[in-house]
Parts: C-alpha cells; sequence; structure tokens
C-alpha cells in the first residue's frame, strides 16, 4: 500500500525496483557495522538488499522483524533472554532460545564468533583514587554521578536489575546517548557509564571496567538473527550468511568500532574491508589479516559513492516533507475556514492542533510505529499533524482579518456562500494562507531528519551516523543540506506568491 501511494504521487517511483531483503540494525555503530556486513554478504550471494541502517532501539527493530518489514539483523543472545523474553519463565537460557524464536517466525542463521557483554566502567584515575575495583565497591559510593544510555536505563538487564542486585543507592543517574558518554566521562559530567566490551574507546580513554561480582550481566553473543522463511524465499542469501559462522573475533570487532569511531571511517567502508580481508585469508587457507591492513577506496569512486547518498538523501527528505505538507494543506485549509466559520468549535480545531504541536517528535514517532512500521509512513504522518496548526491557524487569521465592508458588498451583489469563499475571501486571504504554509514547510524540513532515527531516510541518516560516531563533518554534512533545502522552499514559496496572492494585492501590499 505504501509503495502503490508513493507510485500515484511521484510517477518516478515506479522506475525503482523494491528491494527483495531488508537488513535492519540498531542506532550505534557496531550494529550499524554488522548490519553492513550482512548486508554486502547477502548482496554477493545476488540478492537486492536494502539496509535501513540506525533504526533505533532493540524495541523497534525486533518488532520490525516480526512484523516483516525487515527480514534480517544482528542481536545478542543476553538482550534476546533479558530483555524480549524477560516475561518468560526464569530458569530459560540459552538452550530455549531456538524454540523461543520459532514461535515468534524467527530463526538465528550464523553465531558470529564474539561477545559484546554489558559492562560498567569509569576513568582509571577516578577508581584509583577511590579504590573502586568491583560493582559492590561502586555500591559504597552512592554520591558518584551515573550516566547510562537510554536503552540501558530502562531494560531489565540494565540499570534496574543491576541496581536491585548490589543494592545500590545512586540517585544521580543521568540518561544520554551512548556515543556521548566518553566524552561525558572525560568532562567530569558522569563520573561512570555502561560500556560495551568491543568498544574502542575503553583504551582510548583510559577507562576500567569494574568487576562484575554476582555475574549479574548474561552472555552476550552475537547472533544474526533471519525470518524464519529466509531460506525459502533466498536460499543463496541465506547460504551466504550461514557462512558466517564464527567468522568474527572480538578482536576484529574492537578493530572494527575503532575503525568507525576513532578513525571516522564509513561503516560501509569498514565491513568492506573486513570481508575482503577475510575473503583473502580464506582463499589463502590463513589466518585472518591484521585489520590494521585496511585499503583505501580510491578518491573518485568515493565521490561518487558521497554524490549517490547525497542524491538518495535528498530524494527521500523531499519526499517526506512534500508528501505531508501536501496532505497538511489539504486538510488543513478546510479546517481553518470552519474554525473561522464557526467560531465556538473554531476554539476546539485551533486548540487540538495546538496540542498536536506540544508532543515531543521522538515520541510522537515511537508511539505510531506499532501502527504503521517503521520507516517513512510514521515519519510522514508525524509531519502531517505537525503541520495542521500554521496552516489552520494562517488560513483563519487571513479570513478574519477581511474588511467586513467587501464581504457586505460581496453579499449585496447577491453572490451565493461557496462563490464569495472561492472568488472573494479565499483570494483575500491567500497571502496569509500561503505564509502559513511556507512555515510548515520550513518546520517539516527540520523536523523530517528526525525520520533517521526510525529508517525513513532523508538528510536524518546522515546527521544520527555523525552523532554514533562523532564526526562533526558527518553531522554538517546532514545538518547544511537541509538548512539549504529550507531556504530554498523558502524562495520557492516567495515565488509562488507571485502566481498565488492577486497581482492587485500583491502592488498594495506593503514592503
Amino acid at each position: 500500500m505504501k509503495w502503490l501511494l508513493l507510485c500515484l504521487l511521484f510517477p518516478t517511483a515506479l522506475l525503482a525496483q523494491e528491494p527483495e531483503l531488508v537488513v535492519g540494525s540498531k542506532a550505534f555503530n557496531e550494529g550499524v557495522i554488522l548490519g553492513e556486513i550482512v548486508t554486502q554478504t547477502m548482496r554477493e550471494s545476488g540478492a537486492r538488499v536494502e539496509h535501513k541502517s540506525g533504526m533505533g532501539g532493540t524495541g523497534v527493530v525486533w518488532s520490525a522483524l516480526k512484523n516483516g518489514e525487515i527480514d534480517v539483523y544482528v542481536e545478542y543472545t543476553g538482550t534476546l533472554l533479558g530483555e524480549i523474553y524477560a516475561s518468560e519463565q526464569d530458569d530459560i537460557g540459552p538452550r530455549d532460545l531456538p524454540d523461543l524464536l520459532k514461535r515468534d517466525g524467527v530463526q538465528i542463521v550464523a553465531r558470529l564468533g564474539f561477545q559484546n557483554t554489558y559492562a560498567i566502567g569509569m576513568k582509571r584515575s577516578l577508581a584509583a583514587e577511590l579504590g573502586i575495583h568491583t560493582l559492590r565497591d561502586l555500591a559504597k559510593f552512592p554520591e558518584l554521578k551515573l550516566g547510562f544510555s537510554n536503552e540501558f536505563k530502562e531494560r531489565a538487564d540494565g540499570w534496574p536489575g543491576l541496581k536491585e542486585a548490589y543494592a545500590m543507592e545512586h540517585r544521580d543517574v543521568a540518561g544520554l546517548d551512548h556515543s556521548l558518554a566518553y566524552a561525558a566521562l572525560e568532562d567530569r559530567k558522569i563520573d561512570v557509564t555502561d560500556l560495551y566490551s568491543t568498544d574502542a574507546e575503553i583504551e582510548q580513554y583510559d577507562l576500567v571496567i569494574l568487576t562484575d561480582d554476582n555475574q549479574f550481566f548474561p552472555e552476550y553473543e552475537a547472533v544474526i538473527l533471519a525470518r524464519i522463511d529466509l531460506n525459502e524465499r533466498a536460499p543463496d542469501a541465506f547460504s551466504a550468511l550461514s557462512e558466517l559462522e564464527g567468522a568474527i573475533s572480538e578482536q576484529d570487532m574492537v578493530t572494527m568500532n575503532a575503525g568507525v569511531k576513532l578513525d571516522k571511517r564509513m561503516e560501509a567502508d569498514v565491513a568492506q574491508e573486513f570481508l575482503k580481508l577475510r575473503r583473502e585469508a580464506v582463499a589463502a587457507g590463513q589466518k585472518a589479516r591484521a585489520m590494521e591492513r585496511q585499503g583505501r577506496a580510491s578518491l573518485d569512486q568515493h565521490s561518487k559513492q558521497m554524490l549517490s547518498d547525497m542524491a538518495r538523501m535528498t530524494g527521500e527528505h523531499l519526499v517526506l516533507v512534500f508528501l505531508s505538507l501536501f496532505a497538511a494543506t489539504f486538510v488543513a485549509i478546510p479546517l481553518g475556514v470552519m474554525a473561522q466559520r464557526r467560531r465556538r468549535f473554531g476554539q476546539w480545531i485551533l486548540g487540538g492542533a495546538g496540542v498536536l504541536q506540544t508532543i515531543p517528535s521522538i515520541a510522537m514517532l515511537v508511539l505510531l510505529i506499532p501502527f504503521v512500521g517503521i520507516g517513512w509512513g510514521p515519519a510522514v504522518i508525524a509531519l502531517f499533524l505537525y503541520s495542521l496548526l500554521p496552516i489552520i491557524r494562517n488560513t483563519h487569521a487571513g479570513l478574519n482579518n477581511i474588511d467586513p465592508m467587501l464581504i457586505e458588498s460581496a453579499d449585496a451583489l447577491g453572490l451565493p456562500r461557496g462563490a464569495r469563499m472561492r472568488l472573494i475571501e479565499l483570494p483575500l486571504a491567500a497571502r496569509t494562507i500561503l505564509a502559513g504554509i511556507k512555515t510548515a514547510a520550513v518546520i517539516n524540513v527540520g523536523t523530517a531528519t528526525l525520520g533517521g532515527f526510525i529508517g525513513a531516510g532523508g538528510y536524518g541518516e546522515a546527521i544520527f551516523a555523525g552523532i554514533r560516531r562523532q564526526d562533526d563533518l558527518q553531522i554538517l554534512s546532514g545538518a547544511v543540506p537541509a538548512a539549504l533545502m529550507a531556504l530554498a522552499l523558502q524562495g520557492l514559496f516567495e515565488l509562488a506568491e507571485r502566481f498565488v496572492v492577486p497581482r492587485g494585492l500583491r502592488l498594495s501590499a506593503p514592503a
């Protein structure tokens, strides 16, 4: 249905070929790297594959897999047992996972060969100063500031369970993005944070991992999850994924994470280099070569890829903005007319649109996912709802500001109410209405960047990738085009005013 609607509105979309398979990944560097490894491996088998990277947390990606919106993603066994199946009986373990997954239409295709366990860490210097070596020691210092990733702060195998297991009484516990926690430790904004054992920053920032005395954290073995029917739909791709069994060591993963986080390389390039080295090692019958021997793609090839990605993101961003704006304009102008004609009911219309505007964007997107899935669907609906208020309000204001004498003159001429609205009132209010549409368009350009959080594409994809890698240039590569698009749209609406607003009104308008 989504593709049909898009093709009806944008005929050029008919030329695009829908991907055969969709790979998802969570919104952190390692998840995106592994998603790229899976994607490129499947493409080498001849399958058409799309990678929806950085889709959000566990709940979002897992729901997308269960609902068939994606076909494959990489998860960790500890997350499956401690988060996804936390409500099952207490005695379940790794052996029960195949049956539990099968019940949800999912299977484990391959175990990648490394674990990325949760850990709690802090600056080595502070730990030595306070004599903190274990999590039991940490519990004795409730005055320390804790800063955990938002997902860890809420999940059962995260802070809630950890707090209970060690009877911790810390009250100063902040939630923040995992990629920002290291800088916060360095700046002493926080004292303790959650780590992934394969994070390259542990050594870079001279952190110490506190011993898990009570063995609270389970094993987090990286596994490829896929829809149960993947082998039937794409046997070659399934077979290629199976060959990744045991292919990645913990040191491989640390090195790949360092390539993205420290060397500022693209996840796709790091994944491609890993697969290239693996193929060479297999062909030569040797051990995997060191990841430091990283080949560099030619500048020309890299530039072409950047231009291709920018063109794709621009197209996706325009679809999000204009699809929502067209729908909002079609709905909001009649609502604005109704609000002006029926004053009491109009207050309800304006108030309702105002309430929608106060809902945080991220919350709106997450709330819509259970109903319309991931991708551009929830993003377009959210942008549509946010666009209503400025258009309704300006339509209402434009009609209210018309000189009553002009309305009386139209009535004296015997114009029916509908003709009066079409020939007199709407043309007179056109400048104000167009200003509301222009405001909604500019707001949409900025808000649409959040679509990158749920796999909707657009410039938000580059911005969220830059945040994950702490790469300012990557963030700017999404933020600057978004700002330029907003300016271009503003200029476009200024030009459109010449055609929409009657010439006499434009000439009489103040400069």
